[in-house]
């Protein structure tokens, strides 16, 4: 039988259910740890599992024992998701020579010297230099490396695009969201997220695209995807293949 525990919760009688709070429990036989969030607007409890693990939503009144059995409903699919992400988890970057960083869909190979502060990318390989070439000094010139690399190539899509298009965006900038690719605002400006410079030059095309086409549509209509598919006509394919291999390239 599933069991469920809750920390931080007192045994006395009608606690004030706190808005965020740790949780665990045990799902067929493995314990599982998860965020529980409670919130006013809130009408029914959902739960949603990405890299950050398990989190639920529920009302603020919601009691546990409702939450428990959306949980026991649901374990299979809990653990089956679970699962996934873990499988989908790469071994945490070593910054060093022979290590490889992904570039446009392809993998740069890592040549760290000590010396001045440098990056230079010559065909295959990214050779950095620092006077300490310490884990944290080569993380940061590579990431602002490909940052630097992002905003120019990402301009130039947007210009080439824009065109074919007819939209006028604002503003392009870099985002450094950790569960969107890209968002379009109101007023025309294009945020698009600096971790997109690692993939394949077709998907961020996608990404690009999908965001301009938000200057035409601030929705995801039919008249939207109609909008997308001009420029992008195989884009639910690409779309697929983010969510699938998109944890392939973005290693930090």
């Amino acid at each position: 039988m599933n069991q469920i525990r809750a920390q931080l919760e007192l045994p006395f009688a009608s606690p004030t259910p706190q808005p965020v709070v740790a949780c665990s429990a045990v799902l067929e036989g493995h314990p599982v740890s998860y965020v529980l969030h409670r919130s006013h607007g809130r009408r029914r409890i959902s739960l949603s599992i990405d890299e950050r693990g398990l989190r639920i939503g529920a009302p603020l009144r919601a009691s546990m024992r409702e939450i428990e059995a959306v949980l026991r409903d649901h374990a299979r699919w809990v653990m089956r998701k679970l699962e996934q992400w873990t499988a989908k988890r790469v071994p945490g970057r070593r910054w060093e020579s022979g290590e490889t960083l992904m570039y446009l869909g392809a993998p740069l190979q890592l040549a760290i010297a000590t010396g001045p502060e440098n990056v230079l990318h010559h065909e295959s390989a990214l050779h950095i230099s620092a006077q300490r070439p310490q884990t944290e000094n080569i993380a940061a010139l590579a990431r602002a490396w490909l940052r630097t690399q992002a905003l120019a190539d990402f301009a130039r899509r947007v210009e080439r695009f824009r065109v074919s298009m007819a939209v006028t965006p604002g503003d392009i900038r870099l985002s450094n969201a950790r569960s969107r690719w890209g968002s379009c605002h109101a007023s025309g400006r294009i945020l698009l997220n600096w971790r997109l410079i690692q993939m394949p030059a077709r998907l961020i095309d996608y990404v690009v695209v999908h965001e301009l086409a938000h200057l035409r549509e601030m929705n995801h209509s039919p008249r939207f995807w109609s909008v997308v598919a001009r420029e992008i006509p195989d884009h639910a394919a690409r779309r697929r293949e983010i969510r699938r291999d998109a944890h392939r390239y973005i290693v930090e």
